[in-house]
């Protein structure tokens, strides 16, 4: 195995990083409520994001017991449909399983097969399980193995979640490579003592002035070229 950049294991953000979650919410959306127009379907998508975040914020300062991605994702859309008038129980519950039906990017596929040839790669995700099942059958995505926060009962950033990738490692934290599109993912990576790499997406939470990730790319294609360099 090339232990170039001295990294043994590659872990990556799912939601987000490689697939397009902001994207497919929104396009589940238009469906469930086709008359809205555009402007309609983002305040919409920032319903359910507002939501969802703020629910995972109440569960991490334990304000809320845990509850999964699924529970959240049925809240959301709950949220959606008071607020577009959508009273079809069966459309509601569509929706509610949209994260299921989100497509890779471009480049998720190839990237992820490129450095799959090199090191053992991990999903990490805040997926529930029965989401995470159906969201890799849906994108062929081929992890050699894929985590979902379920098993932490915790949202990352908490470092129970990223403990999971490093114990299914079993090496050393600075032998492992955390790859994200959102830099409090790759903040939180760093704080249990992983390596971090940017990879730019729409609707990712860009770097900061102050972060200091050890590789910054615009595409999962250029950074796959630069970890399999040499």
């Amino acid at each position: 195995m090339t232990q170039e950049h001295d990294i043994e294991v590659v872990v990556f953000d799912v939601l987000g990083t490689m697939v397009d979650q902001p994207g497919g919410l929104r396009a589940a959306i238009r469906d469930a409520v086709p008359g809205a127009d555009e402007a309609s379907v983002g305040r919409l998508l920032a319903v359910w994001e507002g939501h969802v975040e703020h629910e995972q914020r109440r569960i991490e300062g334990g304000e809320r017991p845990y509850a999964d991605s699924a529970v959240l994702d049925r809240e959301a859309a709950g949220r959606v449909a008071e607020h577009a008038g959508l009273t079809d129980p069966a459309t509601v519950r569509h929706l509610a399983t949209a994260s299921q039906r989100l497509d890779p990017w471009e480049d998720s596929r190839a990237g992820l097969a490129r450095l799959a040839r090199l090191f053992p790669v991990l999903g990490l995700t805040h997926a529930s399980r029965a989401t995470l099942l159906r969201l890799n059958a849906r994108t062929g995505l081929r992890w050699h193995q894929a985590l979902s926060a379920e098993d932490a009962r915790a949202f990352k950033p908490a470092k129970e979640v990223y403990q999971l990738a490093l114990d299914t490692a079993c090496c050393s934290p600075e032998r492992v490579l955390m790859i994200a599109a959102h830099a409090w993912d790759l903040r939180g990576a760093q704080a249990v003592g992983m390596r971090t790499a940017y990879v730019q997406r729409p609707g990712g939470d860009p770097p900061g002035e102050t972060d200091t990730f050890d590789w910054r790319a615009d595409s999962l294609e250029e950074l796959a070229t630069v970890l399999t360099a040499g």
